[in-house]
């Protein structure tokens, strides 16, 4: 499973790999208004993660480390997402792996300074995807999993 931590919208992506092949299995978004008081964004971030990871039962969870934002505020916005993200692997006792978004961009891209446009388009064709069905941030989540397999080849 692979996340991309946001408090707007936390991307999900979940992937296998069978027969050496990345096979697509379910993505998408966790979105919380602007309007509902940030604690209830975090605690539905934090039981979206959950309610994933029952469905699912990874093996493990991939996900973006921390970025370094102009603006302070969003940064520590962002890193309270993280944190509900990281205490629900853990909680479910999953095996955690962060990766910069360099290392992400270039694994999957061959480019770290690769736009999301970029990371979208060859995240579709490695997972054989319609393009267009593809929301951003699912796709970043799926370019973090897919970053875990590529990064990972030794431990399976």
């Amino acid at each position: 499973m692979g996340i991309d931590p946001g408090l707007n919208h936390t991307g999900f992506g979940i992937i296998e790999e069978k027969n050496k092949q990345q096979v697509y299995l379910d993505s998408g978004v966790i979105s919380t208004s602007v309007k509902t008081d940030f604690a209830l964004r975090l605690k539905k971030i934090f039981f979206g993660v959950e309610d994933l990871i029952k469905l699912w039962q990874p093996d493990v969870i991939s996900i973006e480390e921390v970025i370094y934002a102009q603006n302070v505020k969003t940064a520590l916005k962002l890193g309270h997402a993280r944190g509900v993200v990281l205490l629900a692997g853990a909680k479910a006792n999953i095996d955690l792996y962060e990766y910069s978004p360099r290392k992400i961009k270039s694994s999957v891209t061959g480019n770290g300074a690769a736009g999301k446009d970029q990371v979208k388009f060859m995240v579709t064709r490695l997972l054989k995807l319609k393009q267009q069905s593809l929301n951003l941030d699912a796709s970043d989540a799926l370019a973090i999993a897919l970053c875990f397999l590529f990064q990972n080849k030794l431990l399976r």
